[in-house]
């Protein structure tokens, strides 16, 4: 009988084992990403450097862009490991993906984190995290309900020159703090329909899938390629919460008040102001040309600028990375900051924060509960807009105080999705 034939050795890479300061999978974090666009794009690279992170899954209703994630991720990995799917149910029903990055536009971004949340996985959302202030509650009460860890994509609570800025505030240096100031987008509200195209098949655009919980209108190619901002049915606030869900969430945690929120909103040809029960103001000024000059405002500290103002002095701070100060005494207080690279856009930090919060169980920087209440600040204030008047807010019931067509507005008609 002829001798049995050796068998040749396995070859198992060092990454397989968690050498060459690699993690083995066991303690990798497996994500999935719903949504693939430019932001996604941004947030996807960011996260890919984390070596504890395994993007193993992308979703998108949109056949170019699955594509295009998964080229991404491949070419990272250099491997063509990465799944794709059309349906994100199929992604959430995968039991080896532990935390989804959801980077749809703002319609599904609540829907889709419920439904993850439901389905056992961690999420880290792209903001606005609701399009309305229903949405926000119902968002957070799924991640409350179900114990899952949620961040939303508020990352300038993870950066140097806005931490700097809060904890000035927070230190009594500026004195009693009375004014703060967060930059939004001058509001605006698109009613109308673009004209019917032909509808793409659903596996080049899945158009109703796209639409989710959005009332159901023709396709037109103009809204998949990121035209449907400031559109009533997709976006969110008016526009309010494309810079507010930063900045008015800075001014939150610059007030201390991330349990709470202001309660009366008045608004103007410039600005909605609003008060704190505590006697603090703030003040959202509509920005004519956000990414030109900006009256009033320190020009060289980059986009969505806040600044909080006290009885002995004040603090301003954008995307450039930078902070200014007055009086110059506060210099001393900022030792360390100008040798920072990083911008108000990176998310490298924020994502760091999320996936040790998947191993420990604890609270992100920017939780849902936080999320929550400076969401719907920012909606109170644009509905302030909306309706031309002011408006007062029960901080806790979270309800417009006599006022029926406010509370109303608090929710939008939606197709069923959940």
């Amino acid at each position: 009988m002829a001798a049995p034939a050796l068998a040749a050795p396995w070859f198992v890479p060092a990454s397989a084992l968690g050498r060459d300061g690699k993690p083995a999978p066991s303690e990798r974090i497996s994500l999935g990403v719903i949504g693939v666009g430019p932001r996604c794009t941004y947030d996807l690279k960011a996260m890919l450097q984390h070596a504890d992170l395994q993007c193993v899954a992308i979703c998108d209703v949109q056949a170019s862009r699955r594509e295009a994630g998964k080229k991404l991720v491949d070419s990272h990995y250099q491997n063509a490991d990465c799944a794709t799917y059309r349906d994100f149910h199929e992604l959430l029903a995968r039991r080896d993906i532990d935390a989804v990055l959801i980077a749809t536009g703002d319609r599904w971004h609540a829907p889709a984190s419920i439904l993850a949340a439901r389905a056992g996985k961690d999420v880290y959302s792209e903001k606005p995290c609701g399009l309305t202030i229903a949405w926000c509650q119902a968002l957070d009460d799924a991640i409350r309900k179900t114990g899952r860890v949620f961040q939303a994509g508020t990352q300038r609570r993870s950066q140097a020159n806005f931490q700097a800025a809060v904890r000035l505030a927070h230190s009594g240096k500026l004195g009693k703090l009375h004014t703060l100031h967060a930059s939004v987008y001058t509001p605006g509200m698109q009613t109308s329909w673009l004209p019917a195209e032909p509808t793409p098949s659903r596996d080049v655009v899945d158009w109703d899938r796209w639409l989710g919980p959005a009332p159901w209108r023709p396709f037109h190619s103009t809204y998949v390629k990121g035209g449907w901002r400031g559109y009533w049915d997709f976006d969110s606030g008016c526009r309010l919460l494309d810079w507010g869900a930063h900045t008015v969430d800075l001014c939150q945690w610059a007030n201390r008040a991330d349990g709470t929120m202001p309660v009366e909103y008045e608004p103007s040809a410039t600005n909605v102001t609003a008060h704190y029960a505590n006697g603090v103001k703030l003040v959202l000024d509509f920005l004519k040309t956000p990414f030109g000059e900006r009256p009033g405002w320190v020009q060289s500290l980059g986009t969505c600028p806040v600044r909080f103002e006290g009885d002995e002095g004040w603090v301003e701070v954008g995307d450039s990375g930078g902070i200014e100060v007055h009086p110059a005494s506060l210099r001393s207080e900022l030792k360390g900051l100008e040798a920072r690279s990083t911008t108000g856009l990176d998310v490298a930090a924020h994502s760091r924060n999320f996936l040790d919060c998947i191993k420990s169980r604890s609270l992100p920087a920017a939780n849902s509960s936080i999320m929550r209440k400076s969401h719907i600040a920012c909606h109170a204030a644009a509905l302030s807009w909306l309706l031309n008047r002011k408006l007062r807010l029960d901080p806790v019931r979270e309800e417009f105080l006599g006022d029926d067509e406010a509370n109303g507005l608090r929710t939008l008609p939606s197709r069923q999705v959940l």
